[in-house]
């Protein structure tokens, strides 16, 4: 009988909310096989989240952007990856091309939802039954579960963050956060207006904490700069409005 830990290569997603969602997966990995591996092929971009999971043990670069195929870079990478000896991987994207890595990687247990083309790529073929599971949690949960099982509540994500890493932070951007509780608010979105809360209700959240006493913080990246300052000038002007000035860790 094999000593060996059970070690599970993750096919990350590709957006950091999903990320963010894929720890309840993790956490519900450790909850059932507490000596599990853990390890997860990612884009660079989600390393600091990733560093910020405590079930993960290594994050792989995916070095290949979004939506670009590059077979003979996946093959490569694939055949890099055969020494870890995984016994499963689990691939959370839907797309045809994240389950290659798995397959050059020679993994035993391929474990995703049924896709185009996605036969003999996969060999633990799931169907998505989207009335059952309508929340992208858990559809990844139930990835992590035999076919069929209950689904638990979802084990909340918690991102693990060092006090010398907080202070770091507050320092190099010269804020005090003191004894106020702490709105941060995000109103940027990847995909503009169309999947974006609009402007106004930010600021009209913003101004009510704000007369609570609450300090509100603005965050983004620079292509997030206008709607947050819009926010700012719509909220009366009080909140700190950092868009461009963060980096996601």
């Amino acid at each position: 009988m094999s000593t060996q830990p059970l070690r599970i290569l993750v096919v990350g997603p590709s957006w950091v909310g999903d990320m963010v969602m894929a720890q309840s997966l993790f956490k519900l990995l450790k909850q059932r096989t507490p000596a599990v591996l853990i390890d997860v092929l990612a884009p660079a971009w989600s390393k600091p989240l990733l560093a910020r999971m405590p079930e993960v043990g290594e994050a792989i670069t995916m070095p290949i952007g979004h939506g670009q195929l590059q077979l003979a870079e996946r093959y490569r990478l694939g055949r890099r990856l055969r020494s870890k000896g995984y016994h499963q991987a689990i691939v959370l994207p839907n797309s045809f091309k994240s389950t290659l890595v798995p397959f050059w990687a020679g993994i035993p247990l391929r474990t995703g939802y049924l896709g185009e083309l996605r036969w003999g790529l996969l060999n633990d073929v799931r169907r998505l039954d989207s009335v059952a599971h309508p929340m992208t949690v858990q559809r990844f949960l139930a990835l992590g579960l035999p076919p069929g099982a209950t689904l638990p509540a979802p084990p909340a994500p918690d991102l693990q963050i060092s006090p010398a890493s907080i202070d770091a932070a507050l320092a190099r951007l010269n804020l005090m956060h003191g004894r106020k509780p702490l709105l941060a608010l995000c109103p940027g979105a990847e995909y503009g207006p169309a999947k974006r809360w609009p402007a106004a209700y930010f600021a009209e959240i913003a101004k009510v904490k704000l007369q609570e006493g609450w300090a509100v913080w603005l965050f983004g990246s620079e292509r997030d700069e206008a709607i947050s300052a819009q926010v700012q000038v719509l909220a009366g002007g009080g909140c700190v409005d950092l868009a461009g000035r963060t980096s996601l860790a």
